[in-house]
């Protein structure tokens, strides 16, 4: 078993200052693999004194200089990248082959796209044209806390930690103690590739500890969380007494409207299998589908055969099998929710409670597939986080926009359509903060992010770093 009990502060691996060590568990087997330790307030305070030290000459580094890292960067983690698929695979249940394909990969994906953009960023700009005397200046923040979560660890480690550094913000990060293996590789990694001691900081803890502490201290002045709803409120709260800029990345139950001149059989295995995908542990999964009336049966039947398709497996195994959810915890909440939609009278299509046949332990579920949801039935409001979908009919454009929009989240929507028309005109009435038509995926560089209690702020290309910037304009400038 491996012992990872150190954190990484001032460029170096040091002990906690009190013992207090957490078992990391597969997911697989539901066997320890790891030990980390569980920080404490005054672990994140030695952290936060060594950023708020490296802040005073990382700030006035050159984009120049963050290039040159941030590729050494990207290099040491090419060279490392099955190293870490490796690591996610066994500590939130990623199959092999999903691991290194997406996982992986999402976390590589920012650093290069951010090199690029730091090539041409405007950093200091004339506020008017002809006007000399007046500039505009885009400047660090500060010290920033980061708290990331184990679903898609790297892909969310990466789109805070690669656009803070590129801002010249300096970090401490606490990632999900869940699935913290990952971002302690990524901590090795950025060591490697010879940031200056005290620009990136990784301290494990609970949320209710060290999160709380993040938020409270007067020495943090940006916190940029990705997580549940609830624990981006805490956060928020606790943020609040020192005025802190806050930016959040958190739930999902975004709505996928299939209308029936789309291309059906496509458009509903596509929808299927994305939500299913990374056993459904996605915020911005499609996981009720909406379904024009004239096609709805049609629409099931679909779903049925891609839900029947869709194997479980061992993600120690190369495939496109799913693999369990990442915890007891979830586990039980994910088969709390299917139990709630057969007690509401949604129609249980395939799958149901309990694991899938051949499995008697390891956090593994049945894909499953409700249809005559209405939406005000609990498995439609809350976001189940596991594979699981909700179809829903409807009868009109209106209708289905009104029923798409009627969410407390309001994350990703997806439209599927042969009519281009119709296409743009939902797109700009689903209030949502990414729509996807037709399957066309975002690139990196797209803004990603929510409205209402998906969040605020977004991450990805020159809108991730703009949110580590602070604008400043300056008078009786001279060349």
């Amino acid at each position: 078993m491996d012992r990872l009990t150190n954190f990484y502060i001032d460029g170096q691996w040091a002990a906690p200052l009190e013992p207090n060590e957490l078992e990391v568990i597969n997911p697989a087997d539901e066997t320890p693999f790891a030990v980390v330790s569980m920080g404490s307030e005054a672990d994140l305070d030695r952290a936060v004194k060594a950023a708020d030290k490296a802040f005073i000459t990382w700030s006035q580094s050159t984009p120049e200089d963050r290039i040159a890292l941030l590729a050494k960067l990207g290099e040491v983690y090419e060279r490392r990248y099955d190293e870490m698929a490796d690591a996610i695979s066994k500590e939130m249940g990623a199959p092999k082959t999903l691991a290194k394909v997406a996982q992986a990969a999402a976390g590589l994906g920012p650093i290069k796209s951010t090199i690029e953009i730091l090539k041409t960023f405007p950093f200091e700009h004339k506020l008017d044209p002809n006007d000399e005397s007046i500039r505009i200046l885009r400047e660090p923040i500060g010290v920033v806390g980061l708290i990331t979560p184990w679903n898609w660890p790297m892909n969310q480690v990466s789109l805070k930690v690669v656009p803070a550094v590129a801002a010249g913000c300096t970090m401490v990060l606490k990632p999900s103690e869940i699935a913290p293996i990952s971002s302690m590789l990524f901590a090795e990694m950025m060591d490697e590739a010879g940031f200056p001691a005290g620009v990136f900081n990784l301290v494990n803890g609970e949320g209710p500890v060290v999160g709380e502490a993040m938020a409270r201290h007067p020495d943090i002045t940006m916190m940029s969380l990705t997580g549940s709803t609830r624990a981006g409120i805490a956060v928020t709260k606790a943020s609040a007494d020192t005025v802190k800029r806050v930016t959040l990345e958190l739930g999902g139950k975004s709505p996928n409207i299939v209308f029936a001149d789309s291309d059906l059989p496509k458009a509903v295995t596509r929808g299927v299998r994305h939500c299913f995908n990374n056993t459904g542990q996605s915020c911005n999964a499609p996981t009720r589908m909406l379904v024009e009336r004239t096609i709805y049966e049609d629409a099931v039947d679909i779903a049925r055969q891609a839900a029947e398709s869709t194997e479980v497996g061992d993600p120690a195994e190369e495939g496109r099998h799913i693999g369990p959810l990442v915890s007891e915890t979830q586990y039980n909440k994910v088969q709390g929710l299917i139990e709630a939609g057969i007690d509401e009278g949604a129609r249980l299509v395939i799958g149901g409670p309990g694991r899938p046949e051949g499995f008697n332990r390891g956090y593994y579920v049945r894909p499953t597939i409700f249809a005559d949801v209405n939406n005000d039935m609990t498995i439609a409001r809350e976001e189940i986080f596991g594979p699981v979908l909700a179809m829903i009919p409807f009868e009109s454009e209106d209708e289905a926009v009104a029923i798409a929009n009627d969410t407390d989240y309001g994350l990703a929507a997806y439209v599927q359509t042969g009519d281009p028309d119709r296409a743009k005109r939902v797109s700009r009435k689903l209030r949502a903060g990414n729509v996807q038509i037709n399957g066309q995926s975002l690139p990196d560089e797209a803004p990603f992010g929510g409205y209402k209690e998906s969040g605020n702020g977004r991450e990805g290309g020159v809108y991730g770093l703009e949110e580590f910037l602070e604008t400043k304009a300056v008078s009786g400038w001279t060349s």
